[in-house]
C-alpha cells in the first residue's frame, strides 16, 4: 500500500490518514479502503498511485485501457456512495431508522460500507477469502476512533488535499 501523503495537513487530518493506513495494514483481506462524504466525494484513500490511475483514465489520457474498477479507491468510492445512497432510500422507505452497515458478498470478493458521521461512509474491498466479521469490526473500530474528529472542516481540507493532489498544486 502506498501511504497517502499527509505533508502540510493538521494533525486531525494526518490523524485520520494513520488510521487508514493501519486498517489497511493491519487487517489481513482488505485490498483498499474509502472514505466519501454525505455528497459522494472522495476524502482518503489508501492507495494513492490506483487514485492517480483512475483519474488518467477518467480524462480520457494514458494508453485508454482502465486498470480499475478493481480496487481503485475512486471506483470504490463510486460504488460506496451509489450503495449508500440506496441503503438510505430503502431504510427510510422501511422507516427502520439509519443505516450502520452493508456488506455485499461477491464470488470473486466483499464490499462493506459503514457510515461514520454526518452521512460521511468508510467502504472496504476486501479479497475473496477475507473474513467479513474481522474487516466489519475493525472498520467499527475505524468509526470509532474517527467518527468525531471528520467535522465539516476536516472534510473540507481532505477534499481540498486530494484536489491539490489531482493538480500538482502545492498544499
Amino acid at each position: 500500500m502506498t501511504a497517502p501523503s499527509s505533508v502540510g495537513l493538521s494533525s486531525e487530518a494526518r490523524n485520520l490518514h494513520w488510521l487508514l493506513s493501519n486498517l489497511v495494514e493491519e487487517v489481513p483481506g482488505i485490498l483498499s479502503v474509502a472514505v466519501v462524504s454525505s455528497d459522494g466525494l472522495l476524502l482518503l484513500s489508501s492507495d494513492d498511485s490506483r487514485n492517480d490511475e483512475a483519474r488518467v483514465a477518467g480524462t480520457g489520457t494514458g494508453t485508454g485501457k482502465r486498470t480499475g474498477p478493481r480496487g481503485s479507491a475512486a471506483d470504490l468510492a463510486t460504488v460506496v456512495s451509489g450503495i449508500g445512497s440506496l441503503t438510505v432510500g430503502a431504510s427510510k422507505l422501511m422507516d427502520y431508522g439509519p443505516v450502520k452497515h452493508t456488506m455485499v458478498a461477491m464470488d470473486e470478493g466483499s464490499l462493506f460500507v459503514m457510515s461514520v458521521s454526518d452521512g460521511s461512509l468508510l467502504g472496504v474491498h476486501g479479497s475473496a477469502d477475507c473474513d467479513m466479521s474481522v474487516i466489519a469490526y475493525h472498520m467499527a473500530l475505524f468509526v470509532g476512533r474517527a467518527g468525531h474528529v471528520l467535522t465539516p472542516e476536516l472534510r473540507s481540507e481532505l477534499r481540498q488535499s486530494l484536489e491539490n493532489e489531482s493538480t500538482g498544486s502545492p498544499r
